[in-house]
């Protein structure tokens, strides 16, 4: 017979939780309360890696550097969908699944280069 989970078997993990979470509370206010309080010109300058900072952080730059990366995540994630089916070909094709799973893996590949041509035909990788 199989043991049902009720609510009070997750009583360990919420009270896990509460201790965990006071825990960081009384950290924080106990840091924040005991911290030395001395606020200089230096202190309040932002820092990064030793270098003063030089005119504004928020400059324009193109949308491309956006896009290609997006591009790659998107490729790469569909690229991963493969792997599952590349390992497992041998166990699918035995059991006779092996050409509907080809197939299958045929018109996933085909949307992906569709995919792909759409985005060369949209030049959206051309850096001009």
């Amino acid at each position: 017979m199989e043991a049902q989970s009720t609510p009070v078997s997750y009583l360990p993990i919420i009270f896990q939780m509460i201790v965990a979470l006071g825990f960081v509370v009384v950290t924080m206010v106990a840091t924040h309360m005991l911290g030395p309080k001395r606020k200089t010109k230096d202190k309040l300058t932002p820092f990064e890696s030793g270098i003063e900072v030089i005119g504004n952080a928020r400059q324009p730059f193109s949308i491309k550097y956006f896009l290609v990366a997006i591009l790659f995540v998107l490729f790469d994630v569909e690229v991963i969908f493969m792997y599952p089916w590349a390992v497992n070909f041998r166990e699918m094709a035995s059991t006779g699944n092996g050409m509907e799973t080809l197939i299958e893996m045929f018109i996933f590949m085909g949307t992906l280069l569709l995919g792909f041509i759409y985005i060369i035909k949209k030049k959206a990788l051309d850096w001009e």
